[in-house]
This record gives structure tokens, C-alpha cells and sequence, in this order.
């Protein structure tokens, strides 16, 4: 038997043709009405009984949680609510589910706090929040493969083991298939890693960028779009230790192009949601102006999230030096005033959110792309300029988030990469491949490296990046 998803249903005009419909319930009223939700949409579908057609023992297992399937006819909504409802002529509980059970779960029709529903993550896609966020997320991953797709970019998968350190930052998870009771250990007595499976350390991988440059000058544009690792002991609204990384790399492509394709591609995909999304949305706004009414008047937001999000799509980024963005910064009123937590006072200083947004949100007002920032901050990769003090980076910042995109043009010149390598003390023999690249019709390329849990949570306006992931891997936290 063919079963239609209540999204297509709700669109549909009434009609005396039979529907099948399959989903969970949300309430049962008066023996009468059955709110049915299959996950396709926001909306529930009313399915109205008529009682004195079914046996009373069948009714009775039509509980909040339990999947039914229904048939019957699409009508014309006698209530307020719903344009259409079904008339049932016939229904079969799938799968009963307990009140008093429902009862200590989420699933209980009542306001539950976050935290709790991040203790039940294997229940908390059937609440209105979290089915909202994550269709959003569906809607959004799509719209990152059709961007690339559409524009000649080959999706490569590049490796979640390996034997590098891209950031060249060292927190990462060790992989290793020794026995931790009693490693095989050197002369020295140090663990014998010529003895595990791969013969030597290896790790989970923090970034696919060094392995998508290899590809890019063969391919010419590529993109990873994958899983990757920190084992970064944060605890905070915005770190996650697995997360999914968006990173193009595009041969002869240089810091302006790099800009330029950034800004499209976040356009593209924040204007997806836009245009697919407008339910979800809509409710995800709704739900954070209600959260902000809790807020003192200052912490609320100047914007609602679908004017943060046209306030992105809309506007042109405005692209500012990191030198003139250190100037305008050390000059602003909450600097002189001591206002920021982390004072401003000379270049070289690593920019902290609270700098990002103020530039975004109270100077520029509208999305800024900062560029050529000091050498000393930033990865061995990032092409140095010709002043020797700064690099071809570049980072995109957003309202209510900052950073959200860094990225560069990579170094291509042999001499200068290797040079800086051994100035980081990042070992030669670990990335001789990704040196040897430069030999061999080396070119200018460029690439960026976007949080794919960062993006989901600027268009969802959730605050905290444990929401926007099916299974959130956080300091002490591995459960589900």
C-alpha cells in the first residue's frame, strides 16, 4: 500500500479519493481527534474518528508517542487550524506506546529544557524544535552539494585516518589498535608504534584541506565535505570534538577569488533554507523571540532570525584589512571604555568573537570578510605576503556568531613552505608529499574551511552548537 507524507497531504485540495497516511501521535482529544505527525513537516495532520465505529480496546492504544497508520478521506477542515482534515474510515496501531512510560520522557506534551532533551537525543527529533532544526540541517547539507555541483566542483572524501596534523595544533585522538594493558615499547621504553596497525602514530583527522590541495591541482575544484575531529577539552556553546568541516580548495584561484567564492557559496545556501525552509523557520523564530523576552533588554538581539539571515544574504561583505580592522577596534568606544573582555592595545593581537561582532554588528553592520592577518597567528600554509609580517588569510564574520569561515591563499612556493615548516616545527617527513606538490607544476590556489554545525546554527538561530547535531561528542559526553 502506497502511504503519502502529511507535508504533500496538508498541500493537497479535498477529494473523495481513499489516503493512507503513517506517523506518530501527538495528542488524541475526546475520542475523536488525532493530531498524526510523520516528521515530513512542522504541521500536524488531523485524522477524525468516528468513535462509535471502532472498538473501544483499539482506541484505547491510541496514545501520545504510539504509530498508527490511517486511511481514509481528505476533507475540508470543520475546525480552525488546518485547511483539510482525513475522515477515517479504517486504522491500525503500529507500535502502542505507554502513557505512564511517555510520561517520563520528552515525549510528554509539556515544555522541557534543552538540557533535558539532550539527555534523551534518541527521542528529541519527534519535539516541533529539534524536527525543525534538523530538516533544516537535511535542507542545508543539500544545498552545499548542489552549490558545488552546479559550479564544477569534484567531491572528493579525504582520509579520517591519518598520519598528520593540519592545523599543525596537536589535539587530536590518537587511533591505535595496540593493547593498552601491555603496548610493545622501544629500548628507550617508550610504546613501539612500528608495532601498530598502520607501523606508525596515527590520529583522527582534524581537517581534509592538505589532502583536497593534492586534488585541487589535479582536478582543478574540489570540496570535502566530512566528519573531522578536535580533541579540544571545551566545554563551551560553540565546540564540538566531531563536527562536519565544508572545505573547497581551487586551483589558480587567489585571496580575491577566495573571497569571492565564499560569500557566494554562504549566499547560496542561506538563501535555500529561505526558500524551502519558510515553516521551520518561522517557528524557530517565533521560539527565540519568546527565549529572548527572558533576556535583560541589552542581550537580546537587534535582529529576528529571518532578518539575520536577509541581513546576510542581502548585503554585500565588506572586505577590511586585519591592520585597519586592529585600528578601528583600539579607537571604538567599548575599548577606550574597557568594555571588551579582551582589550585591544597593539597589532598582532588575536581577535577574539567579541571583536568579530562588534565589527559585523555595531560598525560595519553587515557581514565583514577581514584579510591579511600577522604571519604569527596564523597555520604554516597560508601564503606569506611580500612584507614577510602578514599571510593571504582570510576569515568571514557573521552577526551573534563572529568567525565562521577562515580560510587562504595556500603558500605554493617550495622554498618559502619549507622554510616556514621548520620555523613552526612541523616534521618534513610527515607532509614530504604535500611538500613534493610544490615541485611539480606548482600555481596560486586557495581554499576555505567552513563549520558545517556553525552554519546550521546561525540559519536555525539555536545558541548552542549540541543542538544542531544529531549526537553531540563534547568533553565526558559520548553517549547514543
Amino acid at each position: 500500500m502506497n502511504y503519502q507524507d502529511i507535508a504533500t497531504l496538508l498541500q493537497s485540495d479535498p477529494s473523495l479519493i481513499e489516503v493512507n497516511v503513517r506517523g506518530w501521535v501527538r495528542s488524541f482529544r475526546s475520542n475523536r481527534f488525532i493530531a498524526l505527525n510523520d516528521g515530513s513537516t512542522l504541521h500536524n495532520l488531523q485524522c477524525v474518528v468516528d468513535y462509535d465505529n471502532f472498538e473501544e480496546a483499539l482506541l484505547k492504544k491510541i496514545t501520545t508517542g504510539a504509530a498508527i497508520a490511517v486511511t481514509g478521506v481528505l476533507v475540508e477542515s470543520q475546525g480552525s487550524g488546518q485547511a483539510v482534515e482525513i475522515q477515517v474510515s479504517s486504522l491500525e496501531v503500529l507500535g502502542v506506546a505507554d502513557p505512564e512510560e511517555v510520561k517520563k520522557t520528552i515525549l510528554s506534551p509539556k515544555r522541557h529544557s534543552l538540557e533535558k532533551l539532550r539527555e534523551q537525543a534518541h527521542l528529541r527529533v519527534r519535539t516541533n524544535t529539534f524536527g525543525a532544526v534538523m530538516r533544516m540541517r537535511s535542507k542545508l547539507s543539500f544545498a552545499v552539494h548542489e552549490y558545488f555541483q552546479k559550479n564544477g566542483f569534484y567531491y572528493m572524501h579525504t582520509p579520517i585516518i591519518t598520519g598528520s596534523d593540519a592545523e599543525g595544533a596537536g589535539e587530536m585522538f590518537r587511533v591505535s589498535n595496540l593493547s593498552l594493558e601491555n603496548p610493545p615499547t622501544t629500548e628507550d621504553g617508550d610504546i613501539d608504534f612500528k608495532k601498530d596497525f598502520f607501523g606508525k602514530e596515527t590520529n583522527l583527522t582534524v581537517s581534509g584541506q592538505l589532502e583536497a590541495e593534492t586534488f585541487a591541482m589535479g582536478l582543478g575544484k574540489v570540496y570535502t565535505f566530512g566528519p573531522t575531529f578536535r580533541a579540544e577539552n571545551s566545554n563551551t556553546s560553540r565546540h564540538l570534538a566531531e563536527f562536519w568541516m565544508i572545505e573547497p580548495e581551487v586551483a589558480f584561484y587567489d585571496l580575491a577569488d577566495n573571497m569571492d567564492l565564499a560569500e557566494d557559496f554562504i549566499k547560496y545556501v542561506l538563501r535555500y533554507v529561505l526558500e524551502h525552509c519558510a515553516d521551520d523557520l518561522e517557528f524557530l523564530e517565533n521560539r527565540l523571540l519568546q527565549e529572548e523576552k527572558s533576556k535583560p533588554q541589552n542581550e537580546r538581539s537587534e535582529m529576528t532570525l529571518r532578518e539575520k539571515l536577509h541581513f546576510v544574504v542581502d548585503n554585500n561583505f565588506k572586505r577590511v584589512s586585519y591592520t585597519e580592522a586592529i585600528d578601528i577596534l583600539k579607537n571604538s568606544k567599548p575599548n577606550k571604555k574597557k568594555k571588551f573582555k579582551y582589550p585591544i592595545d597593539a597589532w598582532g593581537a588575536d581577535l577574539q568573537s567579541e571583536h568579530e561582532r562588534f565589527l559585523v554588528e555595531k560598525h560595519f553592520k553587515c557581514p565583514v570578510i577581514l584579510f591579511d592577518y600577522p604571519a604569527t597567528i596564523k597555520a604554516f600554509y597560508m601564503r606569506l605576503n611580500e612584507d614577510e609580517k602578514t599571510v593571504r588569510a582570510m576569515d568571514v564574520l557573521f552577526p551573534g556568531i563572529g568567525e565562521i569561515v577562515g580560510g587562504s591563499q595556500r603558500e605554493e612556493r617550495y622554498d618559502v613552505l619549507k622554510s616556514k615548516m621548520e620555523q613552526m616545527d612541523i616534521p618534513e617527513e610527515e607532509l614530504w608529499w604535500y611538500l613534493e606538490l610544490r615541485k611539480f607544476g606548482t600555481a596560486v590556489h586557495s581554499g576555505f574551511g567552513l563549520g558545517f554545525e556553525r552554519l546550521v546554527q546561525f540559519a536555525t538561530g539555536m545558541g548552542n552548537i549540541r543542538d544542531v547535531i544529531p549526537y553531540p561528542r563534547t568533553p565526558g559526553n559520548a553517549e547514543f
